[in-house]
């Protein structure tokens, strides 16, 4: 009962922080909270918990700041991660068009060749008896691969042209 009051509270004060406490990020956003509200970021979740239940207007406030504090991290956090995967994916074009290598090229194609034609298999025959789920796997796999290709020679899609065009405009601007 407490502790849906306390994930009430924060979700409707702080609504970034709310989804970062029930994921992966749940230790950073306590200690953030326990820095923001306690002034130390050691604090036991008890220590935090007692602290969101019992706090004051100030209190309040201070986690609101918190919340555009924590936001504005993850989103250059996200940044900085699409401008990491832009550099890798641009360095691979990159070197590919100076060695004229054709790996890359006849890579993609026998991985889009594979894919289509288990594909085929599996609407023409039907999944085998035995080993259905190897197959599967498989065709999973090269699912994955086929839509990497896909990335590699034409981009990811249109809201990663759209980051890639915000990164560069951050570049410009730092540079």
């Amino acid at each position: 009962m407490k502790n849906s009051v306390i994930k009430d509270i924060i979700a409707t004060v702080a609504p970034t922080l709310a989804t970062a406490l029930g994921g992966p990020l749940a230790g950073v956003a306590t200690r953030a909270i326990a820095a923001k509200i306690l002034g130390k970021d050691d604090a036991s979740f008890a220590e935090v918990e007692a602290a969101i239940t019992g706090a004051s207007g100030a209190d309040l406030v201070r986690l609101k700041e918190l919340e555009y504090e924590f936001k504005a991290q993850m989103e250059e956090a996200d940044i900085k991660l699409e401008s990491i995967a832009a550099d890798d994916r641009n360095s691979a074009r990159q070197r590919q068009v100076q060695m004229k290598d054709w790996t890359p090229s006849v890579l993609g194609l026998a991985i889009i060749i594979g894919f289509f034609g288990v594909l085929a298999y599996i609407f023409r025959f039907g999944l085998p008896a035995e080993g259905s789920e190897v197959l599967l796997i498989m065709m999973g796999a090269l699912g994955t691969m086929t839509s990497q290709v896909g990335n590699f020679f034409f981009g990811s899609s249109s809201g990663s042209k759209s980051k890639d065009a915000v990164i560069a405009d951050l570049k410009g601007a730092q540079g």
